[in-house]
């Protein structure tokens, strides 16, 4: 025991450490996360799991420092050669022979060692069966039980022959009694946690692990009389300071009845008060779906709810996932103001997660002072962009890039531990705000995926604008769902207009987690029978005395309604038809035709805003929306009267302008709020679609399924108390996009078909003509009610037996329809290979096997996209010009000769990373890479470069491809000579 080594000198501040040493300090790590950061429901799960009160600590801290056990094999200590040949000395043999070229990984090793040992301890196989993938998968992947054997071909040796077996055991047994236990029997389970938990506690091994292999607070102890577990305990607890790791709000009182005012500021309203007694009303955790219009204050309910859900039910913290970046970043802000309402310190622990959160100067000023710029030590990659596996050492490059560095710091200036802002770390930090994709990533058969599911588990999650996930995102979305419901989390999901299929699909998700059911359908859950409208659902309570393994009796329905916060605005609709080509017309036909509605809609403007106005126009590609610009700008000489915003601009163009759009069109109280221009015209794509809070006089845009053409009404007269010209004085949105809606079935441009399918947007067109033509001859609706319409519109444009089309449509619609769904049920297959479980899996009792033929392997943050969001990959470039030989930034700032960055220009010339579209992605990956002074520097080194010309622009695969100020990145196919 004395010889068997952990981590190498050279991984170990300059002195091996001993393998009890490793086991001992990590147990100490996880009694200091059991005080300090586990939620009130995760320590009740544990005292649960191992036998009653006051008996979950002790088992947690066994339960995280026994996971290096395998190191105790000869398959780990030939590894370095140093500690080798004192084991050997020891008395402790192996044949170098047999086991050279048949590696056996610890990890598996550890999951091997205790199948045997444990039960010799008279452990049942039940309570082993739940435990030892929890050892086998510290490294990032569940194996199965067939994988974690030796090979024959060893003959033994790998696991250790003669003395080898007593020395294990004798290490298991020191290990056990040095934390208080009377033998190896003792901290046997008393019961067998659901997988969902299973899951929760093995990221929680890991996040011990991590913390306990900083060689700068756990360096090597050589010598056997040194090991003991108090002085593990001493070196955790300076550890634990030193990194300023800290807990969410822990146990919280219940939340009074005038918490709204006092958060907020303002007495809540009716749909408000809804939402939140629909939260106090919840008997055990469950799922809250929240139907509201914009505008109606949604946001603030659901940060409410999720503050009572959290006291309740022991959550120690929120995470809240945003449709897009752009969203997140105001939603950082409002969550910090709200945690701030409750506790002064709370704001600070607050961490924004998306990959252009160095942007948001809120989030700057927090991790000032930090190092989250140096990716060595954040990445976790190496230069594959992977985590790469051990290495002979003990502290190999696994350990390295996930486990703490030794230059780690302590806590950043102001925010949240700099601990939490490593790879795969970000959802463990107590309060979150980031993309969904966060939680999509959670439930991804993903190398750590236990690291992000354990960051959800024990907090409160609130989605918004959920409606935006499509069919491809969904499967995520509802795998996810599976495994919150099951662990017991409250989830609180907000959106505007929600489809009654996808409400059930959602709440059949969640419940079938939470009753561990391989499929559940909600077929009892009652429609709401108005809007706003608020739906419950939780597994009805537990008999007293019951535990996990037992059945559920069927769950519980709260569904209710009220009146909005403000009435009804008729929205008038109009049509401008545009002539759209044949599929397979010339190319010089389509640019034509693309050309003429482009002056349609200038033309319309120009009628429309003779008096002033503030126009929005949505187009439904970058396309449509450049060209539209390009022709105004030429009729609005007046600076400031035409604004762009659209997804190719570079990142601080956008950032910028989005600002700016902001200040002038958005509601009063907006920090550095400008005086509403006379006249306006804002071009932008579906990024104003969604959690954008302006407001435009006019509307227009392209036609798109029902709800997200109701989410872009929603921009329209959104704002109470806005003076408007009087021929603007009502809402009205002019609809384009489209040829015609009259008897004969309409075209839609390629790019609109493209994005949405011909499907639901001939549902769409069926409805607004409906409008329309009962505008004309007075025989039916004039106007969209909005809000109250909101739930019947979506709920027709959806429907397959609604009766809106035309009669001369169906048959054309019919064909669409198949197309459709078996396009739809494609992608639903395509996002299946890489769910977290399997079909037919979703009743498995462990996690063995979890990660057995995953096809999504990688999990890296940078890889978020293409796993969890359907379509081509795309590659984001950092944009420089050359002038005169020397390169710049976009914004024109010189770099060295040779390209290097000095420090005060890094920022600079980050704001000028801009996305490709994704047919360049071909010629990106073959042509692009980064300037060659960038490889050796930490933020640069990954990221190609797109060198324009002092003419802005260049020829990239078949493309020629410019930047424009105002217009943004564009391209055009190289003619031929």
């Amino acid at each position: 025991m004395g010889a068997l080594w952990g981590k190498s000198a050279e991984r170990a501040g300059g002195r091996k450490n001993l393998l009890l040493s490793h086991l001992l300090d990590t147990a100490a790590v996880a009694e200091r996360m059991w005080d300090g950061f586990l939620a009130p429901s995760t320590r009740l799960v544990l005292d649960d799991i191992a036998g009653g009160p006051g008996k979950g600590r002790g088992f947690f801290a066994w339960l995280c420092g026994v996971h290096d056990y395998g190191k105790a094999t000869p398959a780990f200590q030939r590894m370095w050669p140093e500690g080798a040949e004192a084991v050997r000395k020891a008395g402790l043999t192996w044949s170098d022979h047999l086991i050279s070229r048949k590696p056996w990984r610890h990890d598996r090793a550890g999951a091997h060692l205790l199948c045997r040992d444990l039960s010799e301890a008279g452990w049942t196989e039940e309570r082993i069966d739940w435990l030892w993938p929890l050892v086998a998968g510290h490294h990032g992947r569940f194996p199965s039980r067939r994988d974690i054997k030796p090979t024959s071909r060893a003959k033994g040796h790998l696991v250790g022959l003669g003395p080898w077996p007593v020395a294990q055991r004798a290490l298991l047994t020191r290990f056990t009694a040095e934390l208080g236990f009377e033998d190896v029997a003792t901290p046997a389970p008393a019961g067998m946690p659901n997988r969902a938990v299973q899951l929760h506690l093995s990221g929680l091994i890991v996040m011990a692990d991590w913390i306990a292999s900083d060689e700068k607070h756990f360096g090597g102890v050589d010598d056997l009389r040194a090991v003991t577990f108090e002085a593990a305990r001493g070196r955790a607890e300076k550890a634990w300071s030193a990194l300023g790791m800290h807990r969410g709000w822990g146990s919280r009182a219940p939340v009074e009845p005038e918490a709204f005012q006092d958060r907020f500021g303002q007495a809540p309203r009716p749909s408000q008060t809804m939402v939140v007694e629909a939260a106090r009303r919840m008997t055990v955790p469950g799922l809250l779906v929240v139907e509201a219009p914009m505008g109606e204050g949604k946001t603030k309910a659901a940060l409410l709810a999720a503050e009572i859900l959290a006291a309740r039910f022991g959550a120690d913290g929120v995470f809240v996932g945003m449709p897009t970046q752009a969203t997140s970043d105001p939603m950082f802000g409002q969550v910090r103001e709200w945690l701030g309402g409750i506790d002064e310190e709370l704001p600070s622990r607050v961490a924004l997660l998306h990959g252009k959160r160095m942007f948001n100067p809120e989030w700057r000023a927090l991790v000032e002072g930090s190092e989250e710029s140096d990716a060595s030590r954040f990445g976790g990659v190496d230069e594959y962009g992977e985590c790469p596996e051990d290495d002979p050492y003990g502290f190999g490059p696994e350990d390295r890039g996930d486990g703490t560095p030794s230059s780690s710091p302590g806590a950043g200036a102001r925010g949240p531990a700099e601990w939490f802002l490593g790879a795969k770390r970000g959802l463990l930090c107590p309060f979150v705000v980031g993309t969904i994709d966060q939680l999509l990533l959670a439930a991804t058969r993903t190398k750590h995926v236990m690291l992000r599911m354990a960051g959800l588990m024990g907090k409160v999650v609130v989605l918004d604008e959920v409606h935006a996930a499509d069919v491809y995102m969904s499967q995520f979305l509802m795998e996810g769902l599976r495994w919150l419901g099951q662990a017991g989390v409250p989830v609180v999901l907000l959106s505007a207009t929600l489809p009654p299929r996808q409400r059930q699909d959602l709440v059949s998700s969640y419940l079938a987690g939470a009753l561990s059911r391989e499929e559940y359908t909600a077929d009892g859950l009652p429609e709401p029978g108005g809007y706003p409208s608020v739906t419950a659902a939780w597994p009805s309570a537990r008999p007293e005395g019951t535990r996990g393994t037992e059945e559920v009796p069927e769950p519980r329905y709260l569904v209710e309604h009220s009146a909005g916060w403000r009435a009804d605005l008729p929205v008038a609709l109009d049509l401008l038809p545009e002539a759209v080509p044949p599929p397979h017309a010339r190319r010089e036909d389509r640019e034509a035709a693309e050309e003429a509605a482009a002056r349609s809609v200038a033309d319309l403007l120009e009628r429309e805003l003779v008096d002033g106005g503030c126009a929005l126009v949505i187009r439904n590609s970058v396309a449509r929306a450049q060209r539209l610009h390009e022709l105004l700008r030429g009729r609005y000489r007046e600076k400031g009267e035409v604004h762009l915003l659209h997804g190719r601009l570079a990142v601080r163009d956008r950032a910028d302008r989005t600002g700016e759009c902001l200040r002038l069109l958005g509601p009063a109280g907006v920090e550095g709020a400008k005086p509403r221009p006379r006249r306006m015209i804002l071009v932008a794509t579906q990024l104003a679609e969604q959690s954008f809070d302006v407001d435009a006089d006019l509307l227009v845009t392209d036609l798109a399924p029902v709800d997200l053409l109701l989410q872009r009404i929603g921009r329209s007269h959104r704002h109470a108390g806005v003076r408007r010209p009087a021929r603007l004085a009502a809402p009205r949105v002019v609809v384009t996009g489209v040829d015609a809606v009259g008897s004969e079935p309409p075209r839609f441009p390629g790019a609109s078909e493209g994005v949405y399918g011909r499907y639901p947007l001939l549902r769409s067109a069926a409805l607004v003509r409906r409008a329309i033509e009962g505008s004309r001859d007075g025989s039916g609706d004039t106007a969209w009610r909005v809000p109250s319409q909101v739930p019947e519109l979506v709920a027709a444009g959806y429907d397959p037996s609604d009766d809106s089309l035309p009669p001369a449509w169906r048959e054309v619609a019919e064909a669409a329809r198949r197309r459709w769904e078996d396009t739809e049920r494609k992608r639903a297959d395509r996002a299946a290979g890489s769910l977290l479980t399997r079909r037919g899996d979703r009743e498995g009792s462990t996690l063995a096997g979890l990660h057995v033929a995953g096809r999504a392997e990688s999990g890296g943050d940078a890889t978020v996209e293409w796993l969890v969001r359907d379509g081509d990959p795309t590659v984001e470039v950092i944009v420089v010009v050359r002038e005169g030989g020397v390169l710049h930034t976009l914004s024109g700032r010189a770099l060295s000769v040779n390209g290097d960055v000095p420090d005060e220009l890094l920022e600079d010339l980050l704001g000028g990373t801009v996305r490709l579209p994704s047919s360049l992605t071909e010629a990106a990956m073959e042509e692009l890479r980064p300037l060659p002074a960038w490889f050796g520097h930490a933020r640069l080194r990954y990221c190609p470069a797109l060198v324009l010309d002092h003419g802005r622009g260049t020829a990239l695969g078949k493309y020629e491809v410019d930047y424009d100020e105002e217009l943004g990145l564009r391209q055009r196919v190289l003619t031929a000579g």
